[in-house]
């Protein structure tokens, strides 16, 4: 990542967008997939029926939980949200912001000797997003760091 990276206005959220959509889009279609067929089967009776609503709101909930993650940087730190934690970081705490070719998604790696996986920056279907957000999460971080972000 080049230091000539512009650093954005804060805030600003990272979050993975065409992964984000087609999560969203697969866990409604299979909610209302299941829901149809619940209702136009006649064979089943109420409890089979409920079954197949809850199944459809299981499998949903756990692609809404999949599109969850992002990366939120404000003037006083960093929030990164993942699958099912949230962590608060300040500016001093971020060391280093790293996207290496073949990584899922960035990791932070942290003050206290520590690496955080932000999975609200990730190269799955949008690799060029992806390093773009890096180096403009990295480019926070260097300007926060160093005191000339403020």
């Amino acid at each position: 990542m080049t230091e000539s990276t512009a650093v954005p206005r804060l805030p600003v959220t990272f979050r993975p967008g065409r992964t984000r959509a087609v999560l969203l889009t697969a866990a409604v279609a299979i909610f209302v997939v299941l829901v149809v067929i619940a209702v136009i089967l006649p064979a089943l009776n109420p409890g089979e029926r409920i079954s197949f609503v809850f199944t459809g709101a299981l499998l949903s909930g756990a692609l809404v939980l999949l599109a969850r993650p992002k990366v939120t940087a404000d003037e006083s730190g960093v929030t990164v949200v993942n699958i099912a934690t949230r962590r608060r970081l300040d500016w001093a705490e971020i060391v280093r912001v790293n996207l290496r070719p073949g990584d899922p998604w960035v990791f932070l790696d942290l003050s206290d000797g520590t690496s955080l996986p932000a999975l609200g920056i990730q190269p799955g279907i949008a690799k060029q997003q992806a390093i773009s957000d890096a180096r403009a999460l990295r480019a926070l971080a260097e300007a926060r760091s160093t005191g000339t972000g403020g």
